[in-house]
């Protein structure tokens, strides 16, 4: 793979972690009228025809074999259904400094310990330098915040919690990849959030009549929007089909920009102050990630386009 190509993928895994990033701050405005898990159905579920719209036009079908069908349907139940609703509840069981630390800065080491179960991604003495020295980096992003890291024993459950979203979001990742190498990133993201919408719907039940649905404002429809198109459905193939190239190691240390995206609109949106500490941290992450991005020995060179991927 030329670097012009490799630095397409890099520059599309960073523009999603930007709206990733971004969404933790647009997604303020709803909480204060949805339940998060209404609002994180939502996100998801009105993703569902999207997907299935567009993959119709730009694919022509919209099926895949019945043999792999549970496997989307195990994927997405992982994935999005227990990784969403986990992420939700270790937010409220614990700080949010807790949660932002344990959800991310895990996430990639978890995913190079498992990933010789899932693909056969070459993880070399930069990656493994690099990403121990990006994960100092996001430590300080986060921990450099006024909040803090709290160890107390209130907090245990949802630090626990907090970790179990790392190891999922790893096995979820890992688990996409092999998927992919017979369908198409717009197919694989369409049918594992079908599933993971449809088995968290039963959660939802009894906050629908909770909503004052005829009072809602121009920021939660423009909250609701950026959710479902733009950190959902563009996320989601972007982010899919870059992981496929690059290697899911690769791509998940680039979650650590996650906090520094927050972190900056924190400050521009919020007049949220930023330490030294969290700058020379965000520093840190970003020399880190051109170091990896530029190690071509473990990216996977030319090959056969996953099928659907162009048609």
């Amino acid at each position: 793979m030329d670097a012009e190509r490799r630095g397409i993928y890099y520059a599309g895994l960073i523009a999603v972690t930007i709206v990733w990033g971004i969404n933790l701050a647009v997604s303020r405005v709803a909480m204060d009228t949805f339940d998060p898990a209404l609002f994180t159905f939502l996100r998801f579920g009105l993703a569902v025809p999207i997907f299935f719209a567009f993959m119709k036009w730009k694919e022509g079908s919209v099926m895949v074999a019945p043999r792999d069908m549970l496997r989307m349907a195990l994927v997405g139940f992982i994935g999005v259904t227990v990784l969403e609703i986990a992420v939700m509840y270790s937010i409220k069981w614990t700080t949010l400094a807790n949660a932002s630390l344990l959800n991310v800065a895990p996430w990639p080491i978890f995913t190079a310990l498992l990933a010789p179960l899932f693909t056969r991604e070459k993880i070399t003495g930069r990656l493994i330098g690099a990403g121990l020295v990006s994960l100092v980096g996001v430590c300080l992003v986060i921990l450099g915040g006024s909040d803090g890291f709290d160890l107390s024993g209130e907090h245990m459950i949802g630090n626990l919690l907090a970790l179990g979203v790392s190891f999922i979001g790893a096995i979820f990742n890992l688990a996409s990849i092999p998927l992919m190498r017979k369908y198409s990133p717009l197919r694989v993201s369409t049918w594992t959030i079908a599933f993971g919408a449809l088995f968290m719907f039963p959660v939802t039940i009894g906050s629908w009549s909770k909503v004052d649905w005829t009072g809602l404002t121009f920021s939660h429809h423009a909250s609701i929007f950026y959710n479902v198109v733009l950190a959902t459905v563009v996320s989601f193939v972007v982010w899919n089909a870059c992981m496929y190239r690059v290697g899911g190691t690769r791509a998940n240390f680039f979650r650590y920009t996650v906090p520094i995206t927050a972190m900056v609109e924190g400050y521009v949106l919020f007049r949220e102050s930023i330490s030294l500490l969290q700058i020379g941290g965000a520093l840190i992450v970003v020399l880190a990630l051109v170091w990896i991005s530029r190690d071509a020995s473990g990216v996977k060179r030319e090959q056969a386009e996953p099928a659907g991927m162009n048609t």
